[in-house]
């Protein structure tokens, strides 16, 4: 007998405390063909994992993902119920998704997030997320503008939260944004503090960051731009 790909978990809503249903990949569907650069993953079968990280409650519309802490201010409870859960029809994301579905639901975990104030770590996975759906579909000029919106987030994230050992994987992924934006400089000097920061013991993320400096340097020369003095040698 085939296996379907999809399974149901019952999951406690954050703002109403309502249970409900939400679809899961099995574990031996979720084996990703390849990666992009900036960990974007791409699927044999026609069920994308990621088109199920976000959980939706049918009953309020409040949309979380596993990352969210599990408690709400009384101040964001109210908002919520006045901005979205006044204006909610009841809909149920509970079985397979199409792209537009999956969509909808991490923009409306986006604005959950907003408005309980999650961390911005959060926030910046969810808008990389969003840059991913619109890259699934070749809609450029949307990725690209949700890829400035999650670096923004990231960086907000390096200067604000606490460091955590995953550092150097962040700091990875600020100068890769920065180079899938063509903000060159600005990529090199992030991916160059991951290279000479001699605290960094994260040998695949200081051996990504190698590839990706070299990656920006030939980026910059196809476009026959200058390089900077830093840039004419190989990072030792």
């Amino acid at each position: 007998m085939e296996v379907e790909p999809l399974y149901q978990i019952q999951v406690t809503c954050i703002q109403c405390e309502s249970t409900f249903q939400t679809s899961r990949i099995r574990p031996s569907f979720k084996k990703a063909k390849r990666s992009d650069t900036d960990f974007c993953l791409y699927f044999d079968q026609r069920v994308n994992p990621e088109f199920y990280v976000v959980r939706v409650c049918p009953s309020c519309g409040f949309a979380s993902t596993e990352n969210f802490s599990p408690s709400m201010s009384p101040a964001a409870r109210k908002e919520f119920t006045d901005k979205i859960s006044k204006q909610w029809t009841k809909k149920n994301y509970g079985g397979e998704r199409s792209w537009e579905e999956a969509l909808h639901t991490y923009k409306l975990a986006l604005l959950c997030a907003q408005l309980k104030n999650e961390k911005q770590r959060v926030i910046a996975g969810l808008l990389h997320h969003i840059a991913w759906m619109y890259r699934y579909k070749q809609m450029e000029a949307e990725e690209r503008r949700f890829m400035q919106f999650a670096l923004e987030a990231y960086i907000r994230v390096f200067e604000t939260e606490e460091l955590e050992d995953n550092n150097a994987r962040l700091m990875y992924l600020i100068g890769e944004l920065n180079r899938r934006l063509t903000n060159y400089n600005e990529a090199v000097r992030w991916f160059s503090r991951v290279i000479h920061d001699k605290k960094i013991m994260d040998a695949g993320m200081i051996r990504a960051c190698r590839e990706q400096w070299m990656a920006t340097r030939e980026d910059m020369l196809a476009a026959k731009l200058e390089l900077p003095e830093e840039m004419l040698q190989a990072p030792k």
